[in-house]
């Protein structure tokens, strides 16, 4: 992580960051968040991820009547110039610092505002996956919201890793294919392109969104369906998408190969034109 960050009204450093221990951030992760990609200087697609964390609050109860568009946009900008950085991931989060139903505080503050940036993690360029054990329940609350609860997604990579994989596959309740543990999941059959319909209890990504809105504007067929593992591994070639990885393809998962010719022409197209 960069040395400064952007606290409320000013800039900071890291280390004098602090988050009320007894509030419903702290004590349940009622909070939401947007990680974006920063290229030469400028958020990427910037409008998505404003809409989403709009959304998110709107649905958890996060009040963000102090902090408008402009002002979060302007403070990013600010941010990105004191840490002096080109290229860079960079996480708005907005945490829930109002006195819990549960625990009472004498907090004034409903929300707490946060960015912080970094370099971009390192990424294979051929990603190892295995199925994880830890399903995703498509009918919880939390669906489809990028919530600070990410303790389930966090537990299915590590154990991934923990096993000698970069990802894993989570399957939903029903052995829909539904995600990776931190990106959406795309495949390609007979040049055709599928995802995991939002049903399944996928993240609706903004990269996501951005490469099937580009992939239908430049003549691609796409679709969003309800499937299974078998599907998945007959696929001719699969990648993950999200904004730390843009478009990355898939080696293997477990001990099957896939090609990944497509997915460097698609990548090519989608953001060089």
């Amino acid at each position: 992580m960069h040395k400064f960050v952007f606290s409320n009204r000013e800039i900071l450093q890291n280390s004098e960051i602090r988050l009320p221990a007894i509030s419903a951030a702290a004590l349940y992760g009622k909070g939401v968040f947007t990680t974006l990609a920063v290229y030469h200087k400028k958020p990427f697609l910037w409008e998505k991820h404003w809409r989403r964390i709009i959304e998110n609050a709107e649905k958890t109860g996060v009040d963000l009547s102090d902090f408008n568009e402009k002002f979060v946009k302007k403070s990013l900008f600010e941010l990105i110039e004191k840490n002096n950085i080109s290229n860079a991931r960079v996480r708005l989060t907005f945490f829930d610092t109002s006195e819990s139903l549960i625990w009472k505080n004498e907090s004034t503050a409903k929300t707490t505002f946060l960015i912080q940036t970094a370099d971009f993690r390192p990424v294979s360029e051929n990603l190892r996956l295995t199925v994880s054990p830890f399903q995703i329940n498509s009918k919880s609350p939390l669906t489809n919201i990028k919530s600070c609860n990410y303790l389930e997604n966090i537990l299915a990579l590590e154990d991934a890793e923990a096993k000698g994989f970069d990802e894993a596959i989570r399957l939903n309740e029903r052995g829909e294919i539904a995600s990776a543990c931190m990106a959406n999941i795309f495949w390609i059959k007979d040049k055709t392109l599928f995802t995991p319909d939002l049903e399944t209890g996928c993240l609706a990504g903004t990269t996501r969104e951005f490469l099937t809105e580009s992939a239908k504007e430049h003549g691609f067929g796409i679709y969003f369906v309800k499937q299974n593992l078998n599907d998945l591994l007959n696929a001719d070639e699969i990648f993950l998408t999200s904004a730390g990885l843009n478009i990355t393809a898939v080696e293997k998962i477990d001990k099957i190969s896939f090609n990944h010719k497509f997915v460097q022409k698609l990548k090519e197209k989608l953001y060089n034109n």
